[in-house]
């Protein structure tokens, strides 16, 4: 019977243990009680507390929030609220000055110099700047001014990576818009910005916000019109401001027309029926007379089916949509100098597009016999005519169809 040999064994074998990542506790109000102190030993001087700030050896990344807190409240908030914290304050924060630019800028060009240094706190102040302005009701009015001037200053400024769109849209709760505490943030942070800024800085910057087109949401829902919109801001000064929501209302509203009647033009809907959804955009957007004469002249000519290569088929497109149409234009060239204008316009697209150059005398020609252009208007245009595209090549184009009236005229 053979005895079994022990196996041999390795000395000194090793013992894989996995390694524990054990993360230092978290510690924000010691964090914040530092940079209180910072502020204190250096009586609020900005410049110092950068210098301090940048030599320190505390924690930014793991303690961001906490850093803005302190910047903006004169220390740290508890958490989910705007309520001081226990600990350290000091009295040279944002919500603690004036709520005047002079006041309020040194704050926004020290966040900036410690953006410059340390990007990547950008996040950070967006953090604290969304949490406070989507509980501007638990602030003092005072408070929300100076929130406000901080917030323009901080775009006039060109605050290094803060995103407009993450700002505004932290704006836009219901009950924040009810109560008129949005209205009167914006309005605070619009004339504030224009101050340096002009019309068309602020317009892209909302547009950035995608804003721009939710300007009437930040006033309360009884409120919200195009009439309340013009009586608010021109009341606070900012007239530039309700011109361009005028024009915009405008060319929205204008829109709006172009598209009903070109698809209606597009399928061929009974004129009366046309007619009367164009008076009716019309007055809904209470158009200019001469603006509409216009609008209908370029739908009726987009609405031509053109041939690249057939100008007789052409020809004969255009004056068949003239004459379909002619009681759309002649609903709205109510006046001779309605019917001016209209020639006018079919000169300047005569002149400008070549398929229709040698229409002219033709076009005009037919809304003489549909009886949108009154004789007394075309020897007007004639005579006097002032726009000076083509016209001289015109003038001699429709010269005999002009003699032709006159002699009618005569005989008369």
């Amino acid at each position: 019977m053979s005895s079994s040999k022990e196996k041999p064994t390795l000395g000194g074998t090793r013992i894989k243990t996995r390694k524990r990542n054990i993360a230092a506790p978290l510690d924000p109000a010691a964090f914040a009680d530092a940079v209180v102190l910072i502020y204190l030993e250096n009586a609020g001087d900005l410049e110092l507390v950068v210098k301090n700030v940048e030599a320190s050896d505390l924690n930014f990344s793991r303690y961001g929030d906490t850093f803005f807190e302190v910047v903006f409240t004169g220390g740290r908030t508890q958490p989910g609220t705007i309520k001081p914290d226990e600990g350290e304050r000091h009295p040279y924060s944002v919500l603690d000055c004036q709520p005047k630019r002079e006041a309020i800028l040194p704050s926004v060009l020290y966040i900036q110099k410690i953006l410059r240094r340390k990007p990547f706190l950008i996040k950070n102040l967006e953090n604290v700047m969304q949490k406070f302005l989507q509980s501007l009701e638990l602030f003092e009015e005072n408070e929300r001014q100076k929130l406000a001037i901080f917030t323009a200053l901080a775009f006039s400024q060109k605050l290094s990576g803060l995103q407009p769109e993450t700002v505004f849209q932290s704006l836009l709760k219901d009950n924040l818009v009810a109560k008129g505490i949005v209205l009167s943030f914006v309005t605070v942070f619009f004339k504030e910005y224009l101050v340096e800024n002009s019309l068309d800085d602020l317009i892209l910057l909302l547009k950035r916000g995608k804003m721009d087109d939710k300007l009437l949401d930040c006033f309360p829902i009884a409120r919200r019109s195009a009439e309340c919109f013009s009586e608010h801001f021109t009341k606070e000064g900012l007239l530039a401001l309700v011109e361009y929501n005028e024009k915009k209302i405008f060319e929205v509203k204008l829109k709006e027309m172009k598209t009903a009647l070109t698809t209606q033009i597009a399928e061929e809907t009974d004129i009366s029926e046309v007619i009367q959804t164009a008076k009716q955009h019309v007055k809904d957007a209470n158009l200019p007379d001469i603006e509409v004469v216009r609008i209908l002249w370029d739908m009726l000519m987009d609405a031509v089916q053109w041939s690249s290569k057939n100008q007789q088929q052409n020809a004969n497109s255009v004056l068949r949509q003239v004459k379909t149409w002619s009681g759309l234009l002649n609903a709205f060239c109510t006046s001779g100098k309605l019917e001016l204008e209209l020639m006018y316009k079919v000169q300047i697209q005569c002149y400008e597009d070549a398929k229709l150059m040698k229409l002219f005398p033709d076009i005009i020609r037919s809304l003489y016999e549909q009886d949108v252009l009154a004789e007394d208007s075309i020897l007007l245009w004639f005579r006097k005519g002032s726009n000076p595209k083509g016209r001289q090549t015109f003038v001699k184009a429709l010269e005999s169809f002009v003699n032709w009236l006159e002699e009618a005229e005569e005989e008369e």
